[in-house]
């Protein structure tokens, strides 16, 4: 059995989805390992740190994917350029694919049927169940933790003014205000960078534990108590909300837009479209100069404006998209990412590397396309086929 590791080629990742260490692994377990010249150059490891470890280094990426058994990757499939290929098409039939799909996003939904008419067994990293016997493999956790930590060094960037509060000879520049839709990892990782940088902190959740969590860093908790069972899904997550609660939501949203200087939406349902709570009306009520950053965007975005992949001026707000925002940081993201997919790969292979558990509660929850079908839950229904 191979593995292939090919290099990222989505602009600005610098992300890998092995490092040396996690070759040596794969290779004790038994493992063929290819890595594509440079897979590591962005997370600053060597080809011969891979050679080191038991890879064998491959210039030629088309041959990588030919030969590979398994690939690892930590962005979804894109069209290789250099090649002129799409990666969905250079996996040979029946293999199997390893990495973030974000397969209910509907700009993914052509590369998914790709992979399911190319009979891929395609697991994605970005649907493991939050159980404590998968927590070593939540990929989405720790790429979140990143997110939400440089989302908010991103937005200062942006701002035109100070964030904290600041006394000059001229006077008091009073605090930028930041305020996290969704309380999540992204944005408690979020509510904590800003309150490093002094803004003043605003909160809004759905559920009542993470409301809890906002309020523990000092931020004011806006919006609604909605029911549990309206509110909390599967493992604790957000729950897709009825239009009905959207629209309450977005209600609440809009009496404190105005006043913001920096908005971090991640409210996402794992495996399903971000819900748009942040709308074109309610970005025109925003002041001059505020910056939305919306980590959403992998599953469609939370704001209606958010073009994937792209920052731009919507008249005065900035509106930022950024799709790999972990791959701007890309040593400790790199890290976390691939030992968690080293820890997948273990449980996946615990019987054996001929002998894949396609069964595990952790794949089949995972699992995007097999034999020739489309089985991920969100992703059927995202394409409304459920």
């Amino acid at each position: 059995m191979i593995i292939g590791v090919p290099k990222e080629i989505l602009e600005r990742e610098r992300r890998v989805a092995a490092l040396p260490e996690n070759v040596a692994t794969y290779v004790g377990m038994g493992f063929q390992v290819l890595v594509e010249t440079g897979a590591g150059k962005g997370a600053y490891r060597s080809d011969d740190e891979y050679r080191k470890a038991g890879a064998t280094v491959v210039d030629d990426v088309e041959e990588l994917f030919a030969r590979s058994d398994i690939i690892l990757k930590v962005k979804q499939p894109y069209f290789n350029a250099k090649v002129g290929k799409h990666e969905a098409d250079m996996i040979p039939e029946g293999r199997m694919l390893i990495t973030f799909i974000h397969p209910a996003t509907p700009y993914n939904h052509d590369m998914v049927r790709r992979l399911r008419d190319r009979k891929i067994t395609a697991l994605t990293m970005d649907s493991i169940p939050r159980t404590s016997r998968a927590q070593a493999m939540d990929c989405l956790t720790a790429m979140s933790t990143v997110s939400g930590y440089k989302a908010v060094l991103l937005a200062a960037c942006h701002l035109p003014v100070f964030v904290p509060m600041m006394g000059t000879a001229q006077g008091v520049l009073k605090q930028a205000k930041m305020f996290a839709v969704g309380v999540g990892v992204v944005g408690l990782q979020a509510l904590a960078t800003a309150k490093r940088l002094g803004a003043d902190l605003y909160a809004l959740d759905i559920r009542e534990d993470a409301r809890k969590g906002a309020k523990s860093l000092g931020a004011k908790v806006v919006g609604f108590e909605a029911p549990p069972e309206v509110a909390i899904g599967e493992g604790g997550y957000a729950k897709a909300l009825p239009e009905e609660w959207l629209q309450k939501e977005r209600e609440v949203i809009q009496s404190v837009l105005p006043e913001m200087d920096m908005v971090i939406l991640s409210a996402l349902v794992p495996g399903e479209m971000a819900p748009v709570l942040i709308t074109e009306s309610m970005v025109a009520s925003m002041k001059p100069g505020s910056v939305i950053m919306d980590i959403s965007i992998d599953q469609g975005g939370n704001c209606s404006l958010t073009r994937a992949g792209e920052e731009y001026w919507h008249d005065s707000v900035m509106i930022s998209g950024l799709a790999n925002i972990p791959g701007s940081v890309p040593v400790h993201s790199s890290w976390m990412y691939a030992h968690a997919v080293q820890e997948y790969v273990k449980n996946l292979f615990k019987h054996g590397i001929d002998k894949p558990d396609l069964d595990d509660d952790i794949v089949r929850y995972s699992m995007v396309t097999h034999q020739g079908k489309i089985v991920h839950h969100g992703t059927l229904k995202a394409m409304g086929e459920l």
